[in-house]
């Protein structure tokens, strides 16, 4: 039997050390390597990690080219996945440690990478630009599609999906308990998700657990083949971009509470280029560090 073996990290993105983070594969390919060979080894990795990033040298401007897939399918762009890759290669690669600035290729165009490690211990993302659509869902079938009340989304912050490679509906509700108390079925979620156009569903809380933190935030990606992403990067931005259209935010740097847990939960920083792009920070902590077998 032939095998391919491929350079593997597992990486848990914007975890505290006591948080569990978002866990991403990551991948560098050296040449070509099959549409299928790489949904593959997304596919065998269901369940471990959300999304495996595949990584290739760039050429001219751009340092890396990167692409992200699902256990299900291709995703254009993956933050959490960008920022635990980015981070790992800055800090093992010391020409890279000497750039301000790196530049990815992505399925959702070029994109810039601030390489903050020294200073803040962290990297930020540019994210791709947004696009909006204006027709969102019905909020009762929302609520129930989130196995939650009407009563526990905000009225008063309308609902906005957010395209910044994936389609992202924004939601508000009215209490951290709610938020914290959400668990949908995921196969009813997916049912209402795929039914309205919607890729990943967002809901937050003004409300936080900790003095100095924005919003308590989680992120449910059944489109994708999972219920609950526990940290993300390109969910984060698209909250932001509906912050900012909805004037709710100047843009200035805030620190997101996500997950579940009340008590342990995965810190995400936003805030707003001058250029208008969302910016999400965060770093990265390596779990696995070897080899990835496909046969």
């Amino acid at each position: 039997m032939s095998m391919n073996r491929f350079r593997f990290k597992k990486i848990d993105a914007f975890s505290t050390g006591q948080s569990s983070g978002n866990p991403a594969g990551y991948i560098l390919i050296d040449g070509q390597v099959p549409d299928t060979d790489m949904q593959q080894i997304a596919r065998e990795l269901k369940g471990f990690v959300s999304e495996v990033g595949f990584v290739r040298a760039g050429s001219g401007s751009e340092d890396f080219i990167i692409r992200y897939f699902s256990c299900e399918r291709e995703v254009a762009f993956c933050g959490h996945a960008t920022v635990a890759i980015l981070d790992d290669l800055i800090k093992n690669t010391p020409t890279l440690q000497a750039k301000n600035i790196i530049m990815i290729r992505t399925n959702a165009g070029v994109l810039a990478v601030e390489n903050r490690i020294s200073t803040e211990g962290m990297i930020y993302i540019h994210s791709p630009l947004p696009e909006y659509k204006e027709n969102v869902p019905d909020l009762e079938e929302t609520a129930h599609a989130l196995g939650l009340t009407p009563g526990d989304i905000d009225p008063a912050i309308p609902m906005g999906i957010v395209h910044v490679g994936q389609h992202i509906l924004i939601i508000r509700l009215t209490t951290l308990e709610a938020c914290i108390r959400c668990l949908p079925v995921y196969e009813t979620l997916r049912a209402f998700a795929l039914s309205q156009g919607i890729e990943v569903m967002h809901i937050s809380a003004r409300e936080t657990q900790y003095l100095g933190h924005a919003y308590r935030v989680r992120v449910f990606a059944p489109a994708f083949g999972y219920l609950e992403d526990p940290a993300t990067g390109s969910g984060n931005a698209a909250f932001g971009y509906h912050l900012i259209r909805s004037d709710l935010w100047d843009g200035r740097s805030l620190v997101l509470e996500q997950g579940p847990d009340l008590q342990y939960p995965n810190i995400v920083y936003i805030e707003l280029s001058p250029d208008g792009s969302m910016l999400f920070g965060g770093n990265g902590i390596v779990r696995i560090d070897g080899y990835y077998c496909l046969h």
